[in-house]
């Protein structure tokens, strides 16, 4: 009997937890004794989710009760020249996906945009945000905690930035409903998505709050911060990177690569991304920007679930004489290249071939690239899907490619 066996038998008779398997093993020992476990109660094979190039150990951050690992196919798209403020040169693509022609339309609206002479991008804005929520007696102590925030923001800065050394506390905007106060932190976290960073120097802040004021903490993310739930705040004043990435593509080369017209996909673009977007009271005004947020967030380690916030984009498209104009904006990128499952062997491989792995120089001018490169990407998938549509080849594309 193997040592992950007996681990087993140990878990089944009640004397182990499934989650105290790592007090007593290796790591290794421990994901295996758990897919011992699973087989035996579900009758499940196991064999390829056991086969991953990670050590287990390093994952510890990343996941609890592990037993392997789901591995999605990663495919790239590209090259494509992007003229950025920290992305500068030409890059492919990283895609992570399931979705069979994402790859290929991706790639696709690259060659249009490499072949216009490259994109242009820009991160207009950067900031994580957390928002505490606090009770008080009524609108008069509101005031009262309002004004002295006001008075006070470089109390609060210094209480939340001594829990780090990278991040710095921008601003501290305040919202009043009834006998509750919202304060929403905004923090410049550098090349880390940030979010660990700002929970944790926001706690140490809203300690400062109670001790002077007389709000009671309720709890320390008060739903307006807002995360990983679709938000007309961070669709507004953003979360994150607010980034956004343009491209003017000759009349020739949208006839003969994306078989229409400028008009065309301007009128397409108005009707559906717009119109239609508007009429369903839609957060995002795009034709499926997530598509490409997801596929380089799974490429190079983000935090999935923050595609919620990805999906905050407006795609515009406008004919000009011989030339189309097309960009996209994205309102909350939330993503970094350092911290969480960046730190893992195929995320960092994922981030090496856009050469931005790890902290920039200077610091966020990696997680800034990163921004960049995604907005190209989904501008890129913009252009291919609208042309498919104002082609009436979106279905065909899909038939062929036996999707």
């Amino acid at each position: 009997m193997t040592d992950a066996e007996e681990f087993a038998d140990r878990i089944q008779s009640g004397e182990l937890r499934l989650y105290e398997l790592e007090d007593h093993t290796d790591a290794e020992t421990a994901a295996e004794a758990r897919r011992v476990l699973v087989k035996r109660e579900t009758d499940a094979d196991l064999n390829a989710v056991g086969d991953y190039t990670f050590d287990a150990g390093d994952a510890d951050a990343n996941i609890e009760n592990m037993v392997g690992a789901a591995q999605i196919p990663l495919g790239i798209a590209g090259p494509v020249n992007v003229d950025g403020g920290a992305a500068d040169g030409e890059y492919y693509l990283p895609l992570a996906t399931t979705e069979g022609a994402l790859v290929a339309s991706v790639n696709r609206g690259l060659s249009a945009i490499r072949d216009s002479g490259g994109g242009t991008a820009r991160v207009t804005d950067s900031g994580m945000t957390r928002a505490p929520v606090f009770q008080v007696a009524g609108i008069a102590e509101a005031e009262e905690v309002v004004e002295w925030v006001d008075d006070n923001t470089d109390q609060l800065r210094e209480a939340a930035e001594s829990t780090t050394s990278h991040g710095e506390l921008l601003a501290v905007n305040p919202y009043v409903v009834g006998d509750n106060v919202f304060l929403r932190f905004v923090y410049d976290t550098k090349d880390a998505m940030g979010m660990n960073m700002a929970t944790i120097a926001t706690r140490e802040a809203t300690e400062v709050v109670e001790a002077e004021t007389p709000a009671r903490l309720v709890a320390l993310s008060g739903n307006l911060c807002s995360d990983k739930k679709p938000a007309a705040i961070n669709a507004i004043e953003g979360r994150g990177r607010s980034v956004t990435a343009d491209v003017t593509i000759p009349r020739e080369l949208v006839e003969d690569r994306l078989n229409t017209t400028p008009e065309a996909m301007a009128e397409g673009n108005t009707r559906k991304n717009l119109i239609g977007s508007a009429k369903a009271a839609s957060l995002g005004f795009n034709a499926h920007a997530a598509n490409t947020v997801a596929a380089v967030f799974l490429a190079t380690g983000q935090d999935a679930a923050q595609v919620v916030e990805g999906a905050n984009a407006i795609t515009t498209m406008e004919a000009r004489e011989d030339e189309l104009y097309a960009s996209i904006s994205f309102a909350s990128l939330e993503l970094g290249t350092v911290g969480g499952g960046t730190k893992l062997d195929t995320q960092q491989e994922g981030l090496e071939i856009l050469g931005i792995a790890g902290g920039g120089d200077p610091a966020g001018a990696n997680a800034d690239a990163l921004a960049e490169l995604i907005a190209v990407g989904a501008l890129a998938g913009e252009l291919s899907l609208v042309a498919a549509f104002c082609s009436r080849h979106l279905s065909s594309a899909h038939e062929e490619l036996g999707r």
